[in-house]
């Protein structure tokens, strides 16, 4: 068993090395409306705007020398101003 402290210093460690989400390749986001830890899970919210992207395809959490900390795949069409909500859980596998 990995005890709590644990994970949440590790969930810590993703926070500080988190500087921003790159939107299908090319559209930086480094304000976050929330960039929090609690307990072991890293919360991102950030707005994606309408009038720069109609479709996102591609979801990567990039660090300072903008190299690549996690890439998702999605498919979610933009239709007005999209508040993300993107969550990392830092648990022990099973």
């Amino acid at each position: 068993m990995i005890a709590a402290n644990l994970l949440h210093d590790v969930a810590v460690y993703v926070d500080n090395r988190v500087a921003k989400v790159v939107i299908n390749g090319n559209y930086e986001i480094a304000d976050f409306q929330l960039k929090q830890v609690t307990a072991s899970t890293l919360a991102l919210n950030y707005v994606v705007p309408i009038a720069d992207i109609s479709l996102i395809t591609l979801v990567e959490l990039r660090n300072a020398a903008n190299d690549v900390l996690t890439s998702n795949v999605v498919n979610v069409p933009i239709t007005a101003d999209h508040l993300m909500l993107q969550t990392i859980e830092v648990k022990e596998a099973q």
